[in-house]
């Protein structure tokens, strides 16, 4: 992430301690129970720019002979294609890494959500083209669209994100905790900051137990190291760095004591044991704990990278879906297993989608992409936005869902409108989404409708 426009203090405020935590706030245990409309918000980063077009792939037979002729080498064929129908009958299939999802997605439990991206205003191909209408700063740069994908704004330059100001919004669902309730398990996360509430980063599995002091022979000496240490803390420094770091130290300690003492944290559904699966796993503990630590919302911050599938994009981009599909897939069981499958929403972003037209073994950088939406809340089985029309001679094909002739998605549908409708269905009111996303009121519809 290009971090080079944040101020000192949203340094500060991002920063890791320690290598585990950051701007945790004043954070003391409560003992009040969890309002009893929980939500959460789990945001799944694809870092490197995701290929939609081989993530979901149109099989009704004319799009289907299309999309052969355009992706050449890049087409999945055969059994790398898991067929998925919609309610109304559409005809697509998942990568062949994605068996999990497939089947959630038959349960009603996925929808796809087409054609999305960062825009400031509705936009045409000739627009466009010709520079007429106000464009988002710097398109396919990965540094830059990674910041405006996650701060929700169509310029590289922000100091929140829109996870946590949405987050700002429910403080009220919040009032019975000082718990962290906007929290990155993928390092720091511009998506979690809020311009009230701080984002918190921590390592997954990392109780934050401070091992360096606490651990040795005798142990009057380990104790009094480690009191040592939390005296120094509290010396306070008219530096703002050292009095930021002493901060952050003295809400390790106390974040500490919450997760050592609580209990109901261990869940029976079973992680895969990879980077997204602990991530996923770490999140579904800190939901559990809803009820000791009195968190009515949270939103949750996870990542995988490597899908910059410049070449050898067919293993490689399978691999990749395939974590995401086993790690997401015991993420829902677990939020059956504990009763929140309706209150917790997960969704995909990624920097950019890529070009349909090959590069080689791989592809290039492109705009629009397609993303997934999972959860017990969704309205499942269906694509929503406007999926791509790929046969030329079809009645409904717009050249406008094309930017150029290499099969850069031009989006049908912005961020600010995915965003809103997640952010509805977390509690924020119509009047509050101009301050999520400044560009949602140049969008006639606000609700994409694939939220319960």
């Amino acid at each position: 992430m290009n971090n080079n426009d944040f101020s000192r203090r949203d340094f500060l405020r991002l920063s890791l301690s320690a290598g585990m935590v950051a701007a945790l706030g004043n954070v003391m245990p409560v003992s009040a129970a969890v309002a009893g409309d929980y939500k959460a918000l789990v945001c799944i980063f694809l870092f490197g720019g995701n290929d939609g077009h081989n993530t979901i792939v149109p099989m009704a037979p004319s799009e289907y002979s299309s999309y052969l002729a355009k992706r050449g080498g890049l087409a999945l064929t055969g059994n790398r294609l898991l067929p998925v129908t919609t309610t109304t009958g559409g005809q697509y299939a998942f990568n062949y890494g994605m068996p999990e999802l497939q089947s959630l997605f038959q349960q009603g439990k996925v929808a796809v959500l087409a054609n999305t991206g960062i825009l400031n205003q509705p936009t045409t191909k000739q627009q466009y083209q010709q520079n007429a209408v106000p464009l988002p700063t710097q398109l396919f740069s990965h540094s830059d669209q990674i910041v405006q994908m996650q701060a929700g704004i169509p310029n590289a330059s922000a100091s929140s994100g829109w996870g946590g100001r949405i987050a700002d919004l429910v403080q009220s669902a919040n009032s019975n905790t000082t718990f962290p309730t906007s929290i990155s398990f993928s390092g720091s996360s511009l998506y979690v900051a809020g311009q009230t509430v701080p984002a918190t980063n921590l390592q997954p599995g990392n109780s934050l137990a401070q091992y360096a002091m606490g651990s040795g022979w005798p142990q009057a000496a380990v104790d009094a190291r480690a009191n040592a240490q939390k005296n120094v803390a509290l010396l306070g420094s008219s530096n703002r760095i050292i009095a930021a770091a002493d901060r952050i130290m003295s809400d390790t300690w106390k974040l500490n004591a919450i997760l050592q003492g609580a209990s109901g944290g261990t869940l029976s559904t079973v992680f895969p044991s990879t980077d997204l699966g602990n991530q996923l796993k770490e999140v579904a503990r800190f939901i559990n704990l809803r009820s000791q630590t009195g968190a009515g919302r949270q939103v949750f911050f996870c990542g995988l990278g490597g899908f910059d599938t410049h070449s050898g994009q067919d293993y490689q981009q399978w691999d990749l879906l395939r974590q995401v599909s086993q790690a997401v897939s015991s993420f829902y069981q677990a939020t059956i297993e504990m009763g929140v499958a309706d209150q917790v929403t997960s969704f995909t972003l990624s920097d950019f989608g890529r070009s349909l037209e090959p590069s080689g073994t791989g592809s290039d950088h492109g705009w629009g992409n397609h993303h997934l939406i999972i959860g017990g809340g969704v309205r499942g089985q269906q694509v929503y936005g406007s999926f791509p029309i790929l046969n030329q001679n079809d009645s409904a094909y717009d050249q406008n869902a094309f930017a150029d002739t290499r099969g850069v998605l031009l989006p049908t549908s912005s961020l600010a409108q995915y965003g809103s409708t997640l952010a509805k269905w977390f509690g924020a009111t119509d009047a509050q989404m101009a301050g999520l996303f400044p560009e949602i009121d140049n969008f006639s519809v606000r609700d994409l409708g694939f939220m319960a």
